[in-house]
């Protein structure tokens, strides 16, 4: 028997805001703040781009040109209400969507208001769809490290583990730009508030990056960290320190990492005994949602039943959902796989 994919109880652990947002919202948004648009962000073709430079500027311009349409307080509102409902299509019962507020501050007077925004819709998201809705708050590796720590200071403020409140502390966008040891002062500011660290990190480069991204930042999870399976001693390091990976196949494959989903290691990281969590990463740009990462662990690689309840289950303990929440999530696989 095939089980139902979208009945299993999962977490969502890697999701970006503008990312999330659905083609025909996008369209909605351009029209109705007149934006004309690169006809790659409204077509059905997922993106493809080489894994250089060249093709990370065009994947850049283009997430760019979607997030230049959210203007308001109510197009953020929308971002965050639909992402939520499109989990619960997919059995997520726990989302943590990661922004970076300063994108969205110019148009609702400062990056305070824009964070507030996003969490008392995440807030307003959960009790509407069921979906557990925690926000974590990412820096730029393309800005300075001191505003890193000033986004690191606002996160901590309105840090908790339950709906709408700040769980984690990221850095993202292209790992070839920044010192990652810079960015160390902010992180060590979101650890002292109880965030979770949660930087990107072994997509584009390779297991030296991880090394570098695990010693400077301390994180808990590792945004995609797919590449420490190149190298047998750092993919033990990130397995002995702790370190869970947020594995987006699809994303690897749209951004050039990997030719094909056959490549991606996703095999070769659970049989070294990493926590891996699967996620969507942009939806928007890679027409990939969570659900799909799952049908890729099973159709490409082979996952039984059993094998995608415990990648379930690794989602959801890896996941900053408050206990209760945790229980029944972990209780719901159980009873899909017994199904």
């Amino acid at each position: 028997m095939t089980r139902d994919l979208s009945l299993l109880p999962k977490a969502h652990l890697h999701l970006h805001f503008t990312g999330s947002m659905r083609v025909s919202t996008l369209a909605d948004l351009a029209a109705t703040h007149g934006i004309r648009l690169p006809a790659a962000l409204l077509d059905a073709d997922p993106l493809h781009v080489p894994a250089d430079e060249r093709g990370w500027f065009r994947f850049q311009r283009l997430y760019d040109a979607a997030r230049a349409c959210v203007r308001s307080e109510a197009d953020m509102r929308r971002i965050v209400a639909e992402a939520a409902q499109d989990d619960a299509a997919e059995g997520s019962g726990r989302l943590e969507i990661q922004v970076d507020p300063t994108s969205y501050a110019p148009f609702v007077g400062g990056i305070t208001p824009a964070l507030e925004i996003v969490l008392d819709a995440a807030r307003q998201a959960s009790v509407d769809t069921g979906v557990d809705v925690g926000v974590i708050v990412a820096a730029s590796r393309m800005r300075h490290p001191l505003e890193a720590r000033t986004l690191a200071r606002l996160a901590a403020h309105h840090a908790g583990d339950g709906p709408g409140q700040v769980v984690g502390f990221g850095l993202s966008n292209d790992e070839r730009r920044g010192e990652t040891s810079e960015f160390a002062p902010a992180f060590a500011i979101a650890r002292a508030a109880g965030l979770a660290s949660v930087p990107h990190g072994g997509e584009l480069l390779g297991p030296a990056h991880v090394e570098d991204v695990v010693g400077n930042l301390r994180p808990d999870r590792l945004g995609h960290g797919v590449r420490s399976a190149e190298d047998p001693r750092v993919l033990e390091r990130v397995v002995d320190e702790g370190v869970a990976l947020e594995v987006c196949p699809a994303s690897n494959v749209s951004l050039g990492v990997y030719a094909s989903t056959d490549d991606v290691p996703l095999r070769a990281l659970v049989a070294a005994g990493a926590t891996v969590a699967l996620g969507a990463d942009d939806p928007l740009l890679f027409h990939s949602r969570l659900v799909d990462q799952y049908v890729i662990a099973r159709d490409v690689h082979g996952f039984a039943d059993e094998e995608l309840a415990e990648l379930a289950r690794a989602s959801v303990r890896a996941s900053r959902a408050a206990d209760d929440v945790r229980a029944r999530l972990l209780a719901g696989i159980d009873a899909w796989l017994a199904a």
